[in-house]
Formats: C-alpha cells, sequence, structure tokens
C-alpha cells in the first residue's frame, strides 16, 4: 500500500507536510495559466445549457466513456519521435535544488524499440549513491515517460518485479484518464475521485464555453469545479477537472486537473494539464506538465514540477 501511495501522489502530488511543510506557493498567472489548457482560446460568447442540445450530462456521459484519450497514448509505441523532457525539483521553500533536461528519441522503426541521448543536462542533487534519482517522484516520472524500465512507448511486457508497479500505474490510469469514476483501494479519498456520482455532484459547479484550440481547431471547454464554500475541505479532493472537447467529433483534445488533500495519513496537492492534437495517423499527446508537491510518513516530502512536449512523430 505505501509503494502506491508513492505512485499515487505523483499525480496526485503536493504535500504540505502535517503542519511542517509550508503551503504551495500563490497559484499566479504565470504559474497557472487561466484558462488552464494552454492552447485554448475562448470565444466572445459563453455556451448556453441547452444550446445545440448540449447539456451538462452530455460531457459527463463522453468524460465517463471516453477511452480515445488514453488510447493516444498508448498508439505511441507505434511511432518514433522526440521528447524534450525538463524536470526540476525544489525544497520545500520551492528553492531550486535540481534540473534535469533530456532530449530524447524514441526510436519504434525497428524490430525492436531503441531510445537515443540526443542532449542530457543534469545540475544539483539529482542522484542517489546507487545511481537512482534522489525523489520517487522523478523516478516514476522516469519510468513513464522515458521507458528507464518500461513504458506505454514499447511493446515489451513488464519484467517479473515490474508488475506491481504496472498494477499502481493501473489506478494511477484511471485517475488521469477515467476521471469521475472511483478508484478501489485507495484509503480515504476513494470516493472523492467520483465527481459526477449523485453524493458528490452537489460540491461541484459545471460550466462550458466555446472557443478555439491549437489555433484553429473549434472546441468545447467543460469545466467542473468545487464550489467556493467547499474549495478547501475535505469534501473535496479534485478542486478542478477541465477537459476540452471537439467540436465537430466531441473527442476529447485536453485535459487539467487540479487535485489536494490533507489528512493525518498522507498530503498533495498537484496540478496536471494534457495536450493532444491530431497527426496524419490519429490522435496523440504533444504536451505535459505538472507541478506538484507531496508527503507521506516516514517519507521525505517531495517538491517537483515537469514539463514534457513531443515532437517529430513518425508512423
Amino acid at each position: 500500500m505505501r509503494s502506491f501511495l508513492l505512485l499515487f501522489v505523483i499525480v496526485c502530488c503536493a504535500a504540505n507536510a502535517l503542519a511542517q511543510v509550508p503551503k504551495a506557493p500563490p497559484r499566479s498567472i504565470k504559474d497557472l495559466n487561466p484558462d488552464t489548457v494552454l492552447n485554448f482560446k475562448m470565444d466572445s460568447d459563453v455556451v448556453v445549457l441547452g444550446k445545440a442540445g448540449l447539456s451538462e450530462q452530455d460531457f459527463i456521459d463522453e468524460i465517463l466513456n471516453d477511452s480515445v484519450f488514453y488510447q493516444g497514448f498508448k498508439n505511441i509505441k507505434h511511432y518514433s519521435f522526440t521528447a524534450e523532457n525538463d524536470v526540476i525539483t525544489y525544497d520545500k521553500k520551492w528553492k531550486r535544488e535540481a534540473h534535469i533536461y533530456k532530449k530524447l528519441y524514441h526510436d519504434n522503426s525497428g524490430p525492436s524499440y531503441r531510445r537515443k541521448v540526443i542532449d542530457e543536462l543534469d545540475s544539483g542533487n539529482v542522484f542517489k549513491r546507487n545511481g537512482k534519482y534522489q525523489l520517487y517522484t522523478v523516478q516514476m516520472f522516469s519510468y513513464i515517460f522515458e521507458n528507464m524500465s518500461s513504458s506505454e512507448f514499447t511493446n515489451e511486457d513488464p519484467a517479473k518485479g515490474q508488475k506491481d508497479e504496472e498494477g499502481y500505474k493501473e489506478k494511477l490510469k484511471t485517475l488521469i484518464f477515467s476521471p469521475g469514476k472511483p478508484i478501489s483501494g485507495v484509503p480515504f479519498i476513494s470516493h472523492k475521485t467520483a465527481i459526477f456520482e449523485p453524493e458528490m455532484r452537489k460540491y461541484y459547479d459545471y460550466h462550458f464555453f466555446s472557443g478555439t484550440y491549437m489555433g484553429d481547431i473549434p472546441v468545447y471547454r467543460f469545466k467542473c469545479t468545487a464550489k467556493p464554500e467547499y474549495i478547501n475541505s475535505d469534501k473535496v479532493m479534485i478542486k478542478e477537472l477541465t477537459t476540452i472537447f471537439d467540436k465537430r467529433n466531441f473527442q476529447i483534445l485536453g485535459r487539467y486537473i487540479d487535485m489536494k488533500y490533507d489528512n493525518f495519513a498522507f498530503s498533495f496537492d498537484v496540478r496536471m494539464n494534457i495536450e493532444m492534437n491530431y497527426f496524419d495517423y490519429g490522435l496523440l499527446p504533444v504536451r505535459i506538465t505538472y507541478k506538484g508537491n507531496w508527503d507521506i510518513p516516514f517519507k521525505k516530502a517531495e517538491f517537483a514540477s515537469f514539463v514534457i512536449n513531443h515532437l517529430g512523430y513518425k508512423k
């Protein structure tokens, strides 16, 4: 269970260490884009409920039932592409401790997957003596996004010793790619992820807007935000869930999630943004950003941020 909590908070991240770790710094416009999804531009008119036959439930149903968004990540294994990964870790006062930059080429063109390091830079307190990263957050970031062990980037099955981590990742994927569904086996917060269930909906407001995405794609932006009176309470864990829908086919193109929770067992405060775009071959991820901190008993609180950019997809 402790291992899962460590993994869960990577996406849930963000600890305010049980009254000893300071809160995250103020969320300024520089720190958090006001439109949440970076490449969204809102039209002058707000979409009215019921217009064009749309309702809140239409968006909720699509969020709960969609599989194409996650399939875009799974499809990465069929492409070669360049990834730029920029990771920064901080101390408890949000002073920079380490910087990790890697530009990688993921080559899936041959019979077996290959990874080429084009450029890399490590500065600060990055590694332990055994060669592993200092922070578990960065260790799992590498595991998931750099193919340090295995990842969605390859067709390889996880090794025997990695199967538990794969199980933890499945719970993590449910949270990110199927938000609104309960996650079993997570103490204290399993039901709080099911934000569209009747017992949770009373804590949230829903709004949707019209706009464009990636410059010219006509989209809707559906925002689910905790009501002001509950935003700092323990009634909710997900503070905001914003989803971008293609107007032409109702496909999900982007997602922003803001989560925060604090109790005697663990605490976290994290924001994560995922942006997809169309290519000749389908829908694929182009940008992932994360910033947060987390804390659990007997472990050092971790503060980190990262930006991932994917470029030059080739079938």
